[in-house]
Order: structure tokens, then sequence, then C-alpha cells
């Protein structure tokens, strides 16, 4: 690889053991990917923050790594497993807690914001069009590789750390623009109208194209808390990093002009499929126990929803809402919490239904309005799944 003489620096030592460690693993890495250069990024997010997916091991990765280098550029975590400050009324351990305090300590200590979130591109972090950033949960690299138009390669949560503490990373995968280009044509004759439908649509092509570039012609746009839930979903049941929608995201017109285009494998997707997929992600009929909503974690327009569902009722089971503590600020100033507090119902902030540990508590069935969050529930929580929307969840629940 080509380094520059800062580069070459770091590499050698001279701005520290830290960074030269860094610098040593992040070149072995492009040397992997046949790299022939490092690039500067703007800003990281890093994965592998729940104490329940990383354990003792991470954490002692965290810890040690803070004892020889701070990160040099904007870095946000993703969720952890508990909600930090309503830990208890939740009904999470003590135990778990500490673990998952001490490890966004560890964070902190080396400089990484202690907001942690699934969806950094609404509180702030927020690349421009071709800025190369290194972010590693899997839906808000899909988001922002498509929706936004920056460029980052998958990152695993130690790569992409190691990245922010030098302000560097291989220059390979979606960072070089040929990478970016289609690879499949989904012709999609549906209208739209709810979250589950495009969930049920990305979880879909997920498993066709795994680690391939869809490309989608739609009947109509979305919206991009919609385009959110399709990158979710397409990351979970594949491997996506970067889809593109017609006259919808910002590549598409362009990717659409290369001369292979016309050459794609084209697949039709009709109702059949999208009711067959929704249909299929739920594992059973019951009502749910809890319905959790907000993965990815919820933007405050999908909180305001919720919040006219639920206002002036009466939830005969548990609702959580999942965001980001800086949206549930917004929500509280905007009197939306107020409401869903005086439903029964509770914004969680700085977790997930996937990373904490519910199977610990006393539920045994969860409503979601996320694909995702369907796929992942049953195997990393053991619960079963009730997959629908958002409005459908909360009148199962409401007396």
């Amino acid at each position: 690889m080509q380094l520059t003489k800062y580069e070459e620096d770091m590499y050698n030592g001279e701005y520290g053991e830290g960074k030269a460690e860094c610098m040593e693993i992040l070149v072995s890495l492009g040397k992997i990917y046949d790299a022939q250069k490092m690039i500067p990024i703007t800003s990281a997010q890093v994965s592998g923050v729940s104490y329940k997916t990383i354990g003792d091991a991470g954490l002692d990765f965290v810890v040690d790594l803070g004892k020889k280098a701070d990160v040099t550029l904007e870095t946000m975590l993703n969720p952890a497993g508990v909600d930090i400050e309503n830990w208890k009324e939740l009904g999470f351990s003590e135990e778990f807690t500490k673990k998952q305090i001490d490890i966004i300590k560890g964070y902190e200590s080396i400089g990484v914001m202690s907001t942690c979130t699934c969806t950094p591109y609404l509180i702030g972090n927020t690349p421009l069009l071709n800025e190369h950033v290194a972010w590693s949960e899997s839906s808000a690299v899909c988001y922002v590789n498509s929706v936004i138009g920056a460029r980052t390669n998958r990152e695993g949560g130690p790569s992409a750390l190691l990245a922010a503490i030098v302000g560097r990373t291989p220059y390979y995968g979606n960072h070089i623009p040929e990478n970016r280009l289609a690879h499949m044509i989904f012709d999609v004759n549906y209208d739209f109208t709810n979250e589950a439908q495009i969930g049920a649509l990305g979880y879909y092509v997920g498993q066709i194209v795994n680690d391939k570039n869809p490309y989608f012609k739609l009947n109509n746009n979305p919206g991009r808390n919609n385009l959110k839930l399709l990158g979710a979903a397409l990351a979970s049941s594949g491997a996506v990093s970067i889809y593109h929608a017609e006259d919808i995201t910002p590549e598409a017109n362009i990717v659409n002009k290369d001369e292979s285009f016309d050459e794609l494998e084209k697949i039709d997707i009709d109702a059949d499929i999208i009711n067959d997929t929704i249909d299929n992600l739920s594992t059973t009929d019951k009502t749910p126990d809890l319905v959790c909503l907000g993965c990815p974690h919820a933007s405050i327009t999908e909180i305001q929803k919720v919040a006219e569902l639920v206002k002036g009722k009466n939830l005969n089971k548990d609702l959580w809402i999942c965001t980001s503590k800086a949206i549930k600020s917004i929500a509280k100033q905007c009197g939306y919490l107020d409401i869903i507090e005086s439903a029964g119902g509770k914004i969680v902030s700085d977790t997930c239904m996937v990373v904490a540990p519910v199977e610990d508590l006393d539920y045994e069935i969860i409503g979601v309005n996320s694909a995702k969050a369907a796929n992942y529930v049953p195997n990393m929580c053991k619960l079963d799944v009730v997959y629908d929307t958002c409005e459908n969840l909360i009148k199962k629940i409401t007396e």
C-alpha cells in the first residue's frame, strides 16, 4: 500500500504506540482486500457495544485500547444492551447494567460520544454526498451509502474504532465508485402503503442478492422512514451495504447509465411475494405481550405517529419505542412522551430489542414492525415474533 508521509509516521510509531497498532491492523486489512492506499474519513460509527454481544472480551479490548490512543473525529456508538437511565424500571439486572456501563465508560475514555444509536444520521452525524466514513452497524451502513450517498464499507466494530483513532480507512469496496454499481434489477409492481410491506420487500430481496447491490424500480416513493426499514431488512436477511431506488436515491440515475446496466438480471416482484413474506416473518399469530418499535431507532415522526395512535387510550400490554436519547428529548419537548406514557407505553433510549437481554424478562412474544427485528429476535432472543404494522400491533394491545 502507498502511504502518505503522515500515515507512514503513524505506522512507524511517531504518533504513539496506539496509533501505530491501529495503522498496522488497518494496513493488513487493506492488503487482504487489495487496497492501494488509505483515505481520510470524516466520521465513524462503532458497533460492538452491547454487553450481550461482546461480553467480557469486548470490554477488555476497549479498556486496553483506551490506555493507548483516542479517537480523532466524530465517533458514535451502536445501541447498548440496556437503557442506562431506566434499566431498573424496565426489569434489567444490576449485574448486566454495571458491565454495560463499564463498556460505555471505556469508549468515553477515548473520546467516543456516549450516545448509543443505530441511526446516527438522525442526531447530527450526517455525512455529505460522496464523503468517506467508517460505519459498522448494518442498517446505518445501508442508509448512509444508499439514501445519503456517502461512502463506507460494512466495517466490523473494531475496524471502525481503529479508523476513528487514525482518521483513515483502506480504500476498497464501497469507497470505489465502480463497486457501487447495481448488480440486479427488481421491478416492483406494488403500491406501498405501510412499513411492514417495504420491510418485507427488503427481507425477500436480501435473501436473493446476499452481498450484491440491488436496484429497485418502485411505483411510489416510500419515504425516508421506510427507506431506513428497507435497508435494515436488506442488510439482515442478506449482507447488502448499498441499494439504489430509481428517481429516489442519489446515485440511482448515475448507475443506471453505466453500459452494463441493461444487461443485468431482472426480477419481477408482485403483491403475492410481498404478502407471503409478511406472513412468513411472524412465528406465531398469538397476541404479543410486548410490542417493540424502533429497529432501526425511531425518528421523531415515527414517535409522533405512535403518540397519535395511543392518545387517550389504555394499553393492556407493554409498549416500547426504541430511539436515541436525543430523539427522546425532542419527543418530551413535543409532548409525545407524556402521551405515550399516559397510555402505558415507554420510550426506551440507547438500546433495542435485538441487543438487549429481553429473553431474561417475562416476555414470550414480541410484536415488531421491523423485518430486521423479526429476523433476529427468534435467533438472538429465542422469542416468538408477530410481524405487522405499527397501527395493527397497537390495536392488538389496546383495551
